[in-house]
């Protein structure tokens, strides 16, 4: 893909902000029109409800796994020199990070990305949580938290076990990705089917695993054509969300425009757009029957700030974008997450009788 024209017409970090304005806008669309949440997915799987998030879920990450090695395979994007396999990347990090992300999560019924999406809906409590993520994660990337994140990633790397390419480390070979993603892309089309899962949530689970990949050959394909060296990558929240504090601090200084300021205005924007089209547009506070009270809120939102930069990734960034290309810190970022989610619903909702409202599915990520 040419962007030589663009970057000519508008510069190359307005061309680059334009790509993930574009690529934030489908995907907010998209999300607010399937819910998708992998909060829900989690407790679908660890309640044992019959949902359909989790079939959407796990279609979502197949398409996302599978589309993005074959783009590997065919030589059309380089991972090597992303942040991924660039440098070494801590596992402990990801441990402890995927951890306290995953418990933030489930205290503010959402992740980073679903919150956005439910803020820009009209969900007020969900912009509570984001503005408190989005200072964490600057005070935890470029703030006075960095010498404790930096201490506890410290403890364990992936050059500990001489990659963080999952194949390497488990020495099954340059073509494991590949495997994975049929593997997962069989499990997925064979999961869905038993759960009948609808069409539209099946087209739905495909457009959002298309983004991932997507965002990969962009991004690549952009950094060939640009003079400042960009590392090559996808979708993610948690630095985009700490980046997004620089420039508001700026007041809007050109100086901070990026692929990150983009991805967030224009999930925003996308999500917003949807929810006025479709009329699903509302209006929540902590005022609402059976929300839980801010402080759990802002609790999680802490959690979730502060893991989700030292797992270098939330749901999204580490779990799909890092998931994809099989980077063994993002993978057991995502790994701890899930488990987390799991125990915290199970010590928190499940035992203090807030776990589910009717059918006895989960509440919704609101």
């Amino acid at each position: 893909m040419d962007f030589v024209p663009l970057i000519d017409a508008v510069g190359e970090s307005s061309a680059f902000a334009l790509i993930g304005l574009t690529l934030g806008m489908l995907f907010g669309a998209t999300a607010e029109r399937t819910g998708f949440c992998t909060r829900s997915a989690v407790l679908e799987l660890s309640r044992g409800k019959r949902g359909h998030m989790l079939p959407l879920w796990l279609l979502a990450f197949a398409t996302t796994v599978l589309a993005t090695q074959l783009l590997i395979v065919t030589g059309q994007i380089d991972v090597l020199e992303s942040r991924f396999f660039g440098t070494a990347q801590s596992l402990s990090g990801a441990a402890v990070g995927g951890a306290l992300f995953g418990a933030g999560m489930v205290l503010t019924r959402g992740c980073a990305s679903r919150l956005l999406v439910l803020g820009a809906s009209g969900n007020l409590r969900a912009l509570f949580s984001i503005a408190i993520i989005a200072v964490m994660a600057w005070a935890t990337f470029q703030g006075p938290l960095v010498p404790l994140r930096n201490a506890v990633a410290a403890q364990l790397m992936s050059s500990d076990f001489g990659s963080n390419d999952l194949a390497v480390v488990t020495g099954t070979g340059a073509n494991a990705g590949l495997i994975a993603g049929v593997a997962l892309a069989v499990l997925a089309i064979a999961f869905a089917t038993f759960r009948r899962l609808a069409v539209r949530h099946v087209i739905g689970g495909l457009a959002i695993g298309a983004l991932i990949p997507a965002g990969w050959y962009l991004i690549y394909q952009f950094s060939l054509q640009v003079f400042e060296p960009i590392q090559p990558e996808s979708l993610s929240y948690m630095r985009p969300l700490a980046n997004t504090v620089n420039f508001v601090a700026s007041g809007g200084d050109e100086a901070f425009v990026s692929f990150d300021i983009g991805l967030i205005g224009g999930t925003f924007a996308g999500a917003l757009v949807a929810s006025l089209l479709f009329r699903s547009f509302r209006i929540h506070t902590f005022a609402d029957q059976r929300a839980p009270r801010w402080p759990r809120y802002a609790l999680g939102s802490v959690l979730m700030g502060f893991g989700g930069i030292l797992s270098v990734g939330c749901t999204i960034g580490a779990g799909f974008t890092g998931g994809a290309v099989l980077a063994f810190s993002s993978l057991t970022a995502l790994l701890f997450m899930i488990l987390s989610a799991a125990v915290t619903d199970r010590l928190v909702d499940r035992r203090g009788g807030l776990a589910t409202v009717s059918g006895g599915f989960a509440a919704p990520a609101e």
